[in-house]
């Protein structure tokens, strides 16, 4: 299986990315493509600019993508927002997404299942799973909690 990331914070190489890594390692199959949107942000309005569209295109031919973003105002960023406007409706299809979220604090863990769950469906990709949410002051527990949801979730996955 083919597994892209996509991770929309606005600080390159940040926390989230690298709990997208964790999960994206639980994944069955081989991480072919990280976007870590910090590096094209300024790209990320400019239609028709052909690295983000051959990026998109990577993510729309892979089997997998963990889709990945701090809570902002109690959802996704607007930088990962403004990439997955680039896809139109069921742009996405056939892929299987895993809707990742972290935030300061679990009030707002909901939001990997209110907000970024329904745009992936938008986008005609499957979201079997639950979402992970983690809170940052528990990186030091980031395997355990990773594996804690793939224990659950990964059986279920139908790629």
């Amino acid at each position: 299986m083919r597994i892209a990331i996509v991770v929309g914070n606005p600080k390159p190489r940040s926390r989230t990315l690298e709990v997208a890594e964790a999960v994206a390692a639980v994944l069955p199959g081989d991480v072919v493509e990280t976007i870590d949107l910090a590096e094209h942000a300024e790209r990320l309005f400019t239609w028709g600019d052909p690295v983000l569209d051959e990026l998109t295109a990577t993510v729309a031919a892979c089997d997998l993508v963990v889709v990945a973003s701090p809570t902002y105002k109690a959802t996704y960023t607007g930088m990962l927002k403004a990439f997955l406007d680039r896809y139109p409706t069921n742009g996405l299809a056939g892929t299987v997404a895993v809707p990742v979220m972290t935030g300061g604090a679990p009030d707002h863990s909901l939001a990997v299942e209110a907000y970024l769950r329904p745009l992936l469906v938008e986008l005609g990709a499957s979201v079997p799973t639950r979402g992970l949410y983690l809170v940052m002051s528990r990186m030091d527990e980031l395997i355990e909690i990773v594996e804690a949801w793939a224990a659950a979730n990964v059986a279920v996955l139908d790629v």
